[in-house]
């Protein structure tokens, strides 16, 4: 009897799992058989805890003591606390110029260096500006090192409504250089002299005044501006945080690398979003490039103005400079309509030439091809010596069954004098502007006639033409 009740209760027990088992199961197909659009629609947190190492003072100071530098440099809790603010309770701000610094610091220590002066001077440009170009204070001081107007002036650094010199970086790199170098020379001492850079050498010698002769930033502490006297110390503690930003975690997870580029005068006044057009450069590039150019247009005053582009398409500027110079007096109308045709089927090509921006793949044989035309014309029509063309260059085609692409292709070796035939009128000696005509091309076609000579002949203020206008050549 026992032994039956003894089976009896195990059934139930057995029968229990089961059941608990397929209910679970049961349970579990139902919690999954989520709808698909609520499981899109839902938001599932993302943590992500950056580890802050903890650092005691005599930590810091044990690191100070080891630092080498020329700069004076006693570690006190008023420095620490800024080391604190760097590492803690500002870390953005310190990532940000980490990114930063690889584009301007190669800049600054070469100046230091030439001027014979302690490579972390360097720091100063971080509390000064953020290592922002563009930078301006609510005073009016402007650029990476924060040259107000007068000071500016003092080094040569002049702003106008189209270009402010203190935003260059060689340039105010070079002033802060010879101020700063000055004004150690004036007070023997470098701590006084970045003070003096922040409020003026007048307010330092009045600091010493009422401190009773002492000569050390500490000892003028107290009777200097109140912004002084956390400038210095937040130099100081930059000092101390670029050196160990690995040991408090201030790590970049996107290096950021400084773009390598190469001057270029064209010696004229330019807009730079045309010339952004015209070159296929990204305008953000050239802004970056070129901090102190304000309203993206060199003017005719600042002609002479060494243009920054990026080295990857220096090359393929200075190859077509002449061509590229001349465009920039296209109107936008025109730059826009030739940057958007990229490639007309043949089929559908009209009298009139073509505007074929070259892609990448593509080769002067493919083009002449694709358009039923001789490589030879093709390098007269856009003067190539070479078989060298550039991805976003424009290459100018005449159809056949065009009367000038006829013309060109019957006297392909004097393209001036067959190109500019249909349009000259011998006996008034005046030419008719074509469609994609600007005066460096008509000067091309025309010996012996030079720009400023149609510019002077028909009282041009600029090389601004339109197809159909007449223009006197003789």
């Amino acid at each position: 009897m026992k032994n039956l009740f003894k089976i009896f209760v195990l059934g139930l027990f057995l029968n229990a799992i089961y059941f608990s088992k397929a209910h679970s199961q049961e349970l579990l197909e139902i919690l999954n058989q989520t709808d698909p659009e609520e499981e899109e629609e839902m938001i599932y947190p993302v943590y992500d805890y950056e580890h802050i190492p903890d650092f005691t003072y005599d930590q810091v100071k044990k690191k100070v003591r080891q630092m080498d530098t020329d700069m004076p440099f006693e570690l006190n809790e008023r420095i620490f606390s800024f080391i604190d603010y760097f590492t803690v309770r500002n870390r953005t701000y310190t990532k940000m110029v980490l990114e930063r610094k690889d584009t301007y610091f190669p800049l600054f220590e070469e100046a230091l260096a030439r001027h014979n002066m302690p490579d972390d001077i360097k720091f100063l440009a971080i509390i000064e500006s953020g290592l922002n170009p563009k930078a301006r204070s609510r005073v009016g001081a402007m650029g990476l090192w924060q040259f107000m107007p007068a000071t500016g002036r003092m080094f040569h650094m002049h702003a106008t409504q189209d270009i402010d010199e203190r935003m260059d970086p060689e340039l105010s790199t070079e002033a802060a250089a010879k101020y700063l170098k000055s004004l150690h020379k004036m007070f023997g001492n470098w701590e006084l002299a970045l003070a003096a850079y922040n409020c003026g050498p007048g307010n330092v010698r009045k600091a010493i005044r009422k401190s009773g002769g002492k000569t050390t930033f500490w000892g003028v502490y107290d009777f200097l501006p109140k912004e002084t006297r956390s400038y210095v110390p937040q130099f100081q503690a930059m000092m101390y945080v670029l050196r160990h930003a690995d040991d408090h975690n201030l790590i970049l997870e996107d290096a950021a690398f400084p773009i390598a580029f190469e001057r270029i005068k064209f010696e004229k006044s330019m807009d730079l979003e045309q010339f952004a057009d015209i070159t296929g450069i990204c305008i953000e590039d050239l802004d970056h490039l070129n901090p102190s150019i304000l309203d993206r247009r060199i003017p005719e005053s600042h002609k002479h103005f060494a243009l920054k582009v990026p080295k990857a398409k220096a090359q393929f500027i200075a190859q077509n400079q002449d061509w590229i110079s001349d465009s920039l007096n296209i109107p936008t109308a025109r730059l826009v309509a030739i940057k958007e045709a990229d490639y007309t089927p043949q089929s559908s090509l009209t009298n009139d030439r073509v505007a074929y921006r070259v892609k990448s793949g593509d080769a002067l044989g493919k083009i002449a091809q694709n358009h039923g035309v001789t490589i030879t014309n093709l390098k007269n029509w856009n003067n190539l010596s070479n078989n060298t063309i550039r991805i976003g260059q424009v290459l100018y085609i005449y159809p056949k069954g065009n009367t000038s692409f006829n013309r060109n292709l019957a006297s392909s070796e004097s393209p001036k004098s067959s190109s500019a035939s249909n349009s000259f009128d011998a006996a008034s000696k005046t030419y008719t502007v074509q469609p994609g005509d600007s005066l460096w091309l008509i000067s091309r076609k025309l010996d012996g006639v030079t720009i400023d000579q149609i510019k002077k002949l028909n009282n041009l203020n600029n090389n601004s033409i339109k197809p159909g206008q007449k223009l006197i050549i003789g």
